[in-house]
């Protein structure tokens, strides 16, 4: 390995898209008041549960009027609730342009078999949103692709007065984005993207629209217990007011809770989002100045904040073909995780190959800063050790 070694790491090597990095200071002690060994149906485990439904609220400057549910199974969970519950009623459009996106595409087209029209862009783009049409068909999108690094800039392409949904997986968006209450009728996440929260919670939030929808509409389909979100042609209320339909950890929501007061001190919303765009202008500031590097966003208007992905662009690298750059790029990532600098850095195993650095709002700046240095000098190793094979 070359000596010019960086002098400075970064205090915290958790770059990972998911689960994503704890936030900062976080430490076990967090977790002491966690009710553990007790019932979630009791009262301090309900108080508990309603605490993390207000408090989502409240920093996610989400309307009075709206539903905030905690359900199971992570973010596909909460995205498969809302699919196969109030899909059916109506044409549906789905939109992708990285590989979650394509999964909510397979499970509409190939299970609930809807005959569904079907919108693309490869990984780096979006497609054309202004023909989307938002007024008369469902419409179900990533606002964040985190596979991809591509975001929608915002919400102007959807029509005000739509008649069908709008269902938005905000799973790597929430918390470091601004979402458009009034354009979005479902919004899923789920703590362990979000927040750095532990796994297996995710989280479903419901316009007026998408209630009157669940109780006006049957579907065609079986739904499974854990999706049914009404008895008797009624919503459930207590499932948005923290009576879960299944057994939640306690210690996930007590983790949960404690992300959510740091996010508040952080200046809710705002300041979160001004935490990662700190993080990714971190970063793009670097890539801009590298010329071996480019951001696969193609348009910086669309480039995520939150899962920055990156494509080596060095020619001799390039000329060797795509094993070449993914050889490459696995080296890069292999090479930081070695050294204890950078965990989990590669690229989506269904993406172009490359890397991928989480810079939501629980990563500090000056650690994204570090990286980079830690990046140009994986970069000159591994370019040496191809010149002394090719020598």
């Amino acid at each position: 390995m070359p000596a010019n070694r960086p002098n400075a790491r970064p205090n915290s090597p958790h770059f990972s898209s998911g689960p994503c990095a704890k936030r900062p200071g976080w430490t076990p002690e967090a977790l002491k008041d966690a009710p553990l060994g007790r019932s979630h149906r009791a009262k301090i485990g309900k108080a508990k549960l309603k605490l993390a439904i207000d408090l989502t609220r409240e920093i996610l400057g989400v309307p009075a009027d709206y539903r905030i549910g905690i359900v199971p199974a992570s973010d596909t969970g909460a995205v498969e609730m809302a699919l196969w519950s109030l899909l059916g009623a109506r044409p549906v459009e789905m939109l992708a342009w990285e590989s979650f996106g394509e999964g909510w595409v397979t499970d509409v087209a190939k299970q609930l078999k809807l005959d569904a029209k079907v919108t693309k862009a490869e990984y780096g783009a979006l497609p054309d949103l202004s023909k989307v049409d938002t007024r008369t068909r469902d419409v179900v999108f990533t606002w964040n692709g985190t596979t991809s690094g591509v975001r929608v800039p915002n919400a102007d392409w959807i029509a005000a007065d739509r008649e069908g949904l709008t269902i938005c997986d905000a799973t790597s968006a929430a918390f470091s984005q601004r979402l458009d209450w009034d354009k979005l009728d479902v919004v899923t996440y789920s703590w362990q993207k979000a927040l750095g929260g532990e796994g297996a919670h995710g989280m479903l939030i419901l316009s007026p629209r998408a209630v009157a929808r669940l109780e006006s509409y049957v579907p065609a389909w079986p739904l499974p217990k854990i999706f049914r979100m009404t008895k008797g042609g009624k919503l459930i209320e207590g499932i948005f007011q923290g009576e879960t339909i299944n057994t939640p950890s306690m210690l996930c929501v007590e983790d949960y809770i404690d992300a959510l007061h740091w996010a508040k001190a952080q200046g809710g919303v705002e300041g979160l989002v001004a935490r990662s765009n700190a993080n990714a202008g971190a970063l793009l500031d670097w890539v801009a100045r590298t010329p071996w590097i480019e951001n696969l966003a193609r348009d910086p208007a669309t480039a995520s904040n939150t899962s920055v992905c990156l494509v080596v662009t060095d020619p001799e690298i390039v000329a060797g073909g795509k094993d070449a750059v993914s050889a490459f790029s696995k080296a890069l990532a292999a090479a930081l995780e070695k050294e204890g600098v950078a965990y989990d850095i590669g690229a989506y195993r269904d993406a172009p190959p490359g890397l991928r650095v989480w810079c939501g709002a629980t990563v500090e700046t000056a650690d994204v800063a570090a990286l980079t240095a830690w990046l140009d000098w994986a970069y000159a190793a591994e370019k040496a050790k191809l010149a002394q094979k090719a020598a």
